[in-house]
């Protein structure tokens, strides 16, 4: 069949139609990077706060840069296979490569003086998903969204002209978001342990898990030790590096573990508010034991090269609604691209 030729202006309407598509993709590119909306909350904001607080230290993770590597493997007792179909949680063992770290973007910070410690573990599936999650020695977060937990950077960032927060700034944060005092008295009252080792790490984020049924099941989920607590001590609190000198004499004896718990959220239980608690009473699993056998120094180790996205799941393993998770991805992802950029430059450079 012979086809009608367009007229000059079906043509010229027709090429602006096609013309018009990749526009569209350009600007939404550039509206998804902030380029359009400059007072837009985006992952390069949330960096470079982050390296405001910490310093520029080339090389090196925007926040919890410091931190040590360790290699160990999960041992699954099957127990949690009936809630998520991911094999990890079929009974066997799956190799772990992970880091111990504190919060701030400071290297070189002493061990004693930052109150908030984190558990990044890379679980290798045999059927060569991963399963990568981040925890943190706390027992909720401090907020709920990613708006106020970069106005909380904002707000703690020390003054140039005394080196610490702006005491009236800290307070207005606080009167406009009073959700944060709960964490603010945990903080006041709370004595950090003497070793990683004896720590509880908690996900704070909720996941959710998808069974074989294809059924969902909200949770969140602690590493719990095996190693009795003890409050740090004074010779500790001399030594800017206790922490890592603990763990690798720990691990020289012999291996350290930890259980892994699953708390299963009840009727009502909100997963998109990090700064929440489930109630003491939820249904909780013991899916099976961590075991670290070996520390290594992180900047020739295993995990300096590992970017622990929360959001890097297996098969059975999905995200939640909360919007902490999808800030935290983005943030990763910025900082692993910049500080292993540094790192090629300065092995270039010698």
């Amino acid at each position: 069949m012979t086809q009608t030729p367009f007229t000059p202006r079906q043509l010229i309407t027709r090429l602006a139609v096609i013309a018009l598509v990749p526009l569209l993709l350009i600007v939404l590119f550039l509206w998804g990077g902030g380029w359009l909306s400059p007072q837009r909350l985006t992952s390069d904001k949330l960096v470079d706060v982050l390296q405001q607080a910490g310093g520029e230290h080339p090389g090196f993770r925007r926040n919890h840069a410091k931190g040590i590597c360790v290699i160990g493997r999960f041992i699954s007792n099957g127990n949690a296979s009936a809630l998520s179909r991911a094999s990890v949680f079929a009974a066997g063992e799956t190799p772990v490569t992970g880091r111990f770290a504190i919060a701030g973007g400071n290297p070189s910070a002493p061990d004693y003086a930052v109150p908030v410690r984190s558990m990044a573990l890379a679980f290798q599936l045999a059927n060569g998903e991963q399963w990568r999650t981040g925890m943190n020695a706390m027992p909720f977060f401090p907020v709920s969204t990613v708006e106020q937990f970069y106005e909380l950077q904002v707000a703690s960032l020390p003054d140039p002209a005394t080196g610490k927060p702006n005491a009236e700034k800290f307070k207005a944060f606080v009167q406009k978001n009073p959700e944060v005092m709960p964490f603010l008295a945990w903080a006041k009252q709370n004595v950090p342990s003497s070793s990683w080792a004896s720590d509880r790490f908690n996900s704070l984020n909720a996941f959710r898990f998808i069974d074989k049924s294809g059924a969902s099941h909200l949770v969140r989920w602690s590493m719990v030790p095996h190693t009795a607590w003890q409050p740090i001590g004074a010779a500790q609190k001399n030594d800017n590096d206790f922490l890592q000198k603990d763990i690798q004499q720990r691990l020289a004896q012999g291996p350290l573990q930890w259980d892994l718990l699953i708390t299963v959220a009840g009727k009502g239980d909100d997963g998109s508010r990090a700064s929440q608690v489930w109630p003491a009473d939820r249904q909780t699993i013991n899916a099976g034991t961590l075991e670290l056998s070996q520390a290594i120094a992180q900047q020739q180790g295993p995990c300096n090269d590992i970017n622990y996205d929360p959001l890097i799941l297996p098969d059975g393993i999905a995200a939640s609604d909360d919007p902490l998770l999808n800030a935290r991805s983005a943030a990763y992802s910025k900082s692993y691209n910049a500080r292993t950029r540094e790192q090629a430059a300065q092995t270039g450079a010698h």
